[in-house]
């Protein structure tokens, strides 16, 4: 099982940038997608996640990020807007694929002037 994250990078605050993860090479269906993020000498936190029609986010979203799932590419996405300097972290996809869960590597967001 591969999840393949990407669209990380450098960006303004107040800027915007779309993160992609792409799940393959499981048998099972994807039960649920999600982003994660973790900051230098911080823990891994939750972002939002999405399944079946439910999507959940952090609190310290507030309405600035938005999940999505294409079902034919198996690909979650994290639109992230009206990005702050406390964003910074490297974002991690993750994935339940029947009874296991599996983690990206990582893509690195950088928010600063």
């Amino acid at each position: 099982v591969q999840l393949q994250a990407s669209g990380g990078g450098l960006v303004q605050p107040g800027g915007s940038l779309r993160l992609s993860c792409a799940a393959s090479g499981s048998a099972f269906s994807i039960n649920r997608m999600g982003w994660y993020r973790q900051a230098p000498e911080k823990t891994r936190d939750f972002v939002a996640s999405i399944s079946d029609g439910s999507i959940n986010y952090a609190n310290f979203v507030q309405g600035r990020f938005t999940i999505s799932f294409d079902n034919a590419k198996n690909t979650v996405y994290l639109q992230m807007n009206s990005l702050k300097p406390e964003d910074t972290a490297v974002y991690y996809c993750h994935a339940i694929m029947g009874s296991r869960a599996y983690w990206g590597q990582g893509t690195l967001v950088t928010v600063s002037s």
